[in-house]
């Protein structure tokens, strides 16, 4: 067994330093109005940091290889959560959706946990079933059904933006392990009918498309957050107008510290600043890929590759929404936006690549 991978480290480290300094940066305007605490967010968030990193090195120290044996324990644990969080009276609602459990402040969200749950079974039941994946009923069908089961669940939250995350993270990981081009084929046009019929049957999910086309058409209604999200992109320039300057964070852009953070990083670091952190997570996509390469167990070489893809997926998703690109999603920005039980999970995530990575020769 090796050292875990250092350079893998120092990139996590640098971007939740980068995190917590932005998320005090963007919301100590709103948290003085809001709450009379300039640091209420960033106090919040160096907790939610502090028991994540604690967490991270609990998870670089234990064997990975020990989550196989509870995987399925961790997958039913997690369906039980979000079972749970759709309960009144347990589940909590914040922004029109039922997805957090918890009192007061302090709460965490399953459908974070569901993410990590899903990989890690995901990655147990190919470790053993690899060689049935061709096969659309022995192999493809199993995990597929628990993949639209959590996602069923998730979306009668409603949250989309997170199920989006999590079915396509499945779906690279089934790939990977040799599944047919036919079966993706099939399930993408079953896709789009679905995606179709989820925009119809709410009315917001429309008014967020029509939004994103043209955001004039309604300035300060659905193309509101676009709208300040570019105008805080723009002033931005090469340089920045300077750390703690921003304009947006004075009421215009809502909550910019969660999933607007990049715009606020555009703003005030400028093209350098933005290119700095996209250079960050392209070095953790890099190094976490190596690890999957080059991981010669099957269930660690699937575990990483879920892993990186998660958070791949969830960085060009969070991007491309701020920069106008894809609609507003709702999806976090890993490690840089303030959020509990997202910076939990993903410390917790990265704890298991770095876990695994000493078990590879890079």
């Amino acid at each position: 067994m090796n050292k875990p991978d250092y350079t893998l480290l120092f990139v996590i480290l640098l971007l939740l330093g980068i995190g917590i300094v932005m998320v005090y940066s963007s919301s100590y305007v709103w948290a003085e109005y809001k709450y009379g605490d300039s640091f209420y967010f960033v106090k919040r968030q160096l907790l939610f940091a502090g028991a994540g990193v604690a967490a991270m090195l609990f998870l670089m120290a234990v064997p990975y290889t020990m989550l196989r044996k509870y995987a399925g324990i961790i997958a039913i644990g997690c369906f039980v959560l979000l079972l749970l969080v759709l309960i009144p009276g347990i589940g909590m609602v914040r922004g029109g959706a039922r997805s957090w459990i918890g009192v007061g402040a302090f709460s965490i969200q399953p459908s974070e946990f569901m993410k990590l749950g899903l990989i890690i079974f995901l990655s147990m039941y190919l470790s053993v079933n690899q060689k049935y994946i061709q096969s659309f009923k022995k192999g493809f069908l199993p995990p597929l059904l628990i993949v639209f089961l959590a996602f069923g669940l998730i979306m009668l939250q409603p949250d989309l933006g997170t199920g989006v995350v999590l079915v396509l993270t499945c779906m690279v990981i089934l790939f990977a392990a040799g599944a047919r081009i036919s079966h993706f084929v099939g399930l993408m046009m079953l896709g789009v009918i679905g995606f179709v019929l989820l925009i119809i049957s709410a009315p917001y999910r429309i008014n967020r498309i029509t939004s994103f086309l043209n955001p004039w058409e309604d300035p300060l209604g659905d193309g509101f957050q676009i709208i300040q999200s570019l105008y805080a992109i723009g002033p931005g320039g090469l340089m920045g107008m300077g750390l703690g300057n921003s304009l947006q964070k004075y009421f215009y852009l809502p909550e910019p510290q969660t999933d607007f953070i990049f715009a606020i990083i555009g703003e005030e670091l400028g093209f350098i600043g933005g290119t700095v952190v996209i250079g960050l997570f392209f070095i953790l996509f890099w190094r976490g890929m190596k690890i999957s390469l080059e991981t010669a167990d099957p269930f660690g070489r699937y575990l990483a590759l879920g892993i990186v893809g998660m958070l791949s997926i969830q960085t060009m998703i969070n991007i491309s929404v701020v920069i106008g690109l894809i609609p507003v999603t709702g999806i976090t920005l890993p490690f840089l936006s303030y959020g509990g039980s997202s910076l939990t999970l993903t410390l917790c995530s990265v704890g298991m690549l770095l876990n695994i990575s000493k078990y590879t020769k890079l």
